[in-house]
């Protein structure tokens, strides 16, 4: 059995790593991002930029690795050299995030997606594998806000994706599954599953009954959203979405705001995701009108990067109807 001794030990020698880790990475962070910056100078100022790549970070790489071992070949040099121009101002560096994270960071194609992905790694506590991940699936592209580069922080439009892509339930993707089977795949996995819902979300129940005058309910998925203050129901379907899934949506939330909603609580997001959207009936049901009611598509798998710009480009065009 552990002893009050042995626990308040551990944490010592814990809180104490955690400051040498820190410590130790901030100084990793500063030394790449000073040899990045000797190397864009040291570039600028010859004649024969071409050559400079080729030649110049060649021999470098070879005199440090001589002298200092492993870390400084060509190829992580050019990442410092590329860490420098992303980050160009030193303070700026949040060392909360690894030489890792900053890799990935820094072949990013904006400033806009490397704040984004900063923000959240840092906000969600993202690993670079995590991170790896969230950049591969383009969580940046599937947010709704940035199909139209519109939205501020905290809105649905800022939290909320389209498409979802589920490949870690390990489901099957070419086989009909029924809705138990992925609402049971994604209890198992929930901790995955609230980091592709997007920030600030925490599970409430699966299939919560909820009892009117006349009749018995049973709500697929209920979580609540800290950042938006609200409760939000997911209603699952395996198929194409009717009008009568959005109408039962619809319903759902309107019993929700009326039973469970209480003081403080912003108004109730309904979200039905299905294997497949008919956007004509997308256009012309109430998830047009109603701010607190959206449609999303799920996969099951990882698409390519292709398939997945082609996803989005099209959702887009819908949307801009």
């Amino acid at each position: 059995m552990k002893t009050q001794l042995f626990n308040s030990v551990r944490e010592i020698i814990i809180k104490a790593r955690q400051r040498v880790y820190r410590m130790v990475n901030s100084s990793l962070l500063e030394t790449y991002w000073q040899i990045g910056r000797q190397i864009v100078e040291d570039e600028q100022e010859g004649k024969a930029r071409a050559d400079y790549g080729k030649n110049v970070l060649k021999n470098l790489a070879n005199q440090l690795t001589i002298e200092f071992g492993k870390g400084f070949d060509e190829s992580n040099l050019r990442n410092m050299r590329q860490f420098y121009k992303a980050f160009p101002i030193c303070d700026t560096l949040r060392h909360e995030l690894s030489w890792s994270h900053y890799r990935l960071l820094c072949r990013l194609d904006s400033e806009k997606k490397i704040q984004y992905y900063l923000t959240e790694s840092i906000a969600g506590n993202w690993n670079s594998r995590t991170l790896q991940r969230q950049i591969n699936s383009l969580a940046f592209e599937r947010v709704l806000s940035h199909k139209t580069e519109a939205g501020l922080p905290d809105t649905p439009q800022n939290i909320l994706k389209d498409p979802y892509i589920f490949e870690f339930l390990g489901l099957p993707s070419d086989t009909k599954n029924a809705e138990h089977t992925i609402e049971t795949a994604i209890l198992d996995h929930i901790q995955q599953f609230l980091l592709e819902l997007g920030k600030g979300f925490a599970f409430v129940a699966r299939q919560q009954h909820i009892v009117t005058d006349t009749s018995d309910f049973f709500i697929d998925l209920v979580f609540y959203n800290y950042l938006l203050r609200c409760f939000v129901i997911i209603d699952l379907k395996t198929g194409l979405m009717t009008h009568q899934d959005i109408g039962q949506l619809d319903m759902y939330v309107r019993m929700y705001n009326d039973l469970k909603k209480v003081d403080g609580d912003n108004p109730t997001i309904g979200i039905l995701l299905s294997a497949e959207k008919d956007e004509t009936v997308v256009k012309y049901s109430v998830l047009a009108d109603n701010n607190n009611l959206f449609a999303g598509k799920y996969l099951l798998f990882l698409p390519t990067e292709e398939e997945l710009k082609q996803l989005i480009d099209e959702d887009r065009a819908r949307f801009e109807k």
